[in-house]
């Protein structure tokens, strides 16, 4: 791979999740289309796209930042799966799995997050 970031197993990860969270937004009703659907795109492209502009950063610090940008764009994915389950866009087994889905990532991030803070220190 041409970019360290695609190998990460969190990069995998949220990719599938982008490909699976956009199959279902089809099925959302049109009048979505340029509300929930849009900024639950939006927001699941924000995770994969801070993951890879903070994988070469220079400083743990500022890696740090764009994977918590990363996360907290996750948390909006969250929010959106939320509210789409609330309206009854997807069903509780949809729900449920994509929120397992979306704790992983997150255990993933954080668990990032923590190396990079960690990795220089004596």
């Amino acid at each position: 791979m041409a970019f360290r970031f695609q190998s990460w197993q969190v990069y995998i990860d949220a990719r599938t999740l982008k490909k699976e969270v956009n199959k279902i937004l089809i099925a959302y009703p049109v009048e979505e289309k340029y509300l929930l659907v849009d900024q639950t795109r939006r927001a699941m492209l924000s995770v994969l796209l801070q993951i890879a502009e903070g994988s070469e950063r220079k400083t743990e610090k500022d890696k740090s930042v764009f994977i918590n940008r990363s996360l907290t764009s996750l948390f909006e994915v969250v929010a959106c799966l939320d509210s789409a389950f609330d309206d009854g866009y997807i069903s509780q087994d949809q729900h449920i799995y994509f929120m397992e889905k979306t704790e992983n990532i997150g255990k993933q991030l954080r668990g990032l997050d923590k190396y990079i803070t960690n990795h220089n220190k004596p």
